[in-house]
């Protein structure tokens, strides 16, 4: 009986733990929560309409047009943001570059926020949401396909970046017995990790294989896979870059003595990974584009706006990541990082929207409703963040917590 009454009382104390952590904490009239609000509810009752009347109701996509901006912004865009967390733990876990490390945690999880938001808004686009388990079970599906073998990295990848994050959890509830198993588990998911994500962000690529005769030739090429790849690298640091700038604004509360002026360091070293993959990159660009003589179609509108992503967002922020750095200039380093992210955006949206079927007659263009549902999915993924790295040890120390087991 008295072993029954003590199972209780943890439970109590457990689910009473739990209440007190959903309560909201700081102001509620923040500029972010002010305009967030009114944009997650419009998404919410666009989404409705969505699945009661179908894609049609929301959107602009058509049979010419079966991939638009969810699928376009939000997961092909969205999941190179995230290259981050595996480029981070990598060097952290593998390398032993304790330099990092205090951003391992972060990275991390914004990483994989990215991966169930952004991927799991591919629900959204899926004119039959429910097969979406079809990869899963193999419910008349091709095993043989590249989309086959996406849906597995990106499921794999979302349970081992939550084995990854989960000793943050278990340090949140005070459960040290369980924090100690799952750290085991770290280096062997970081492994793995980086197998599916040198996997599956050049999988993404080979997507677009399958449409040589829809895709302008200034876009495709037969190594996309490897192009995507290598941009998930100066994407992701990139992203860590601005993120990381935003977060030790917002969240200093959170950051132990000296954490900003540490950050501050570690962005030089970003910066400078970032300048190599981006060159890296604009060779791989710059040889396909004089293998495959394109010189004659850079001389109207699509060539224009061709040079405009390639070396307007790829080789000047490249030049100015590597001059950042040599003359210890953050600001300089931190615009970088947004014309890379612009850059990154222009591209995959090139690729698989507004290059694609580039000469048919009627071309798509997302409806306000498909805009608003994407910032519906942004703005959710920034409310998850800020209240994850509120309760949770993701940026300071370890330290004892209401519950403990």
């Amino acid at each position: 009986m008295s072993k029954q009454k003590t199972l209780s009382s943890e439970v109590r104390a457990f689910l009473k733990f739990l209440w007190s952590e959903m309560k909201p904490r700081g102001k509620a009239l923040t500029p972010f929560n002010v305009i967030s609000v009114p944009i997650m509810i419009a998404g919410l009752v666009i989404l409705v309409i969505r699945f009661t009347k179908g894609l049609g109701a929301v959107t602009n996509l058509s049979q010419d047009f079966p991939w638009g901006f969810w699928i376009g912004f939000d997961v092909v865009t969205g999941v190179a943001f995230a290259g981050g967390a595996y480029l981070i733990t990598f060097v952290v876990y593998v390398m032993r570059v304790e330099k990092y490390h205090s951003i391992a945690r972060v990275t991390v999880l914004n990483g994989l926020l990215a991966y169930i938001f952004y991927a799991g808004a591919l629900v959204l686009d899926l004119g039959r949401p429910w097969n979406i388990i079809n990869p899963i079970i193999g419910n008349s599906f091709g095993y043989n396909s590249v989309l086959f073998l996406v849906s597995w990295h990106f499921l794999l990848y979302m349970i081992t970046e939550f084995i990854e994050f989960s000793p943050a959890v278990a340090e949140w509830l005070g459960w040290p017995k369980v924090r100690k198993f799952l750290h085991s588990l770290t280096l062997a998911a970081v492994i793995f990790g980086i197998t599916l994500s040198t996997l599956h962000q050049s999988g993404l690529g080979a997507l677009f294989l399958l449409a040589k005769s829809k895709i302008h030739p200034l876009w495709y090429t037969e190594f996309i896979p490897i192009l995507f790849f290598v941009s998930s690298i100066f994407a992701g640091l990139s992203m860590v870059i601005f993120e990381g700038t935003i977060s030790h604004r917002v969240f200093k509360d959170r950051l132990e003595p000296g954490a900003h002026e540490s950050f501050n360091k570690i962005i030089f070293g970003l910066a400078k990974g970032a300048a190599i993959s981006m060159f890296v990159y604009y060779f791989f660009k710059a040889l396909i584009f004089i293998h495959e003589g394109h010189w004659s179609m850079i001389r109207d509108a699509w060539g224009l706006w061709y040079l405009l992503e390639v070396v307007g967002l790829v080789l000047v922020p490249c030049f100015m990541f590597a001059y950042g750095v040599r003359h210890r200039s953050l600001g300089i380093i931190r615009t970088a990082s947004v014309l890379t992210m612009l850059g990154i955006i222009l591209n995959r949206l090139n690729i698989s929207v507004i290059a694609f079927n580039w000469n048919a007659a009627v071309h798509y263009y997302p409806s306000w409703m498909e805009i608003v549902v994407t910032l519906m999915v942004i703005s959710a993924e920034i409310w998850v963040f800020r209240w994850v790295v509120t309760r949770m040890p993701v940026f300071g120390p370890s330290r004892e917590f209401a519950f403990t087991s």
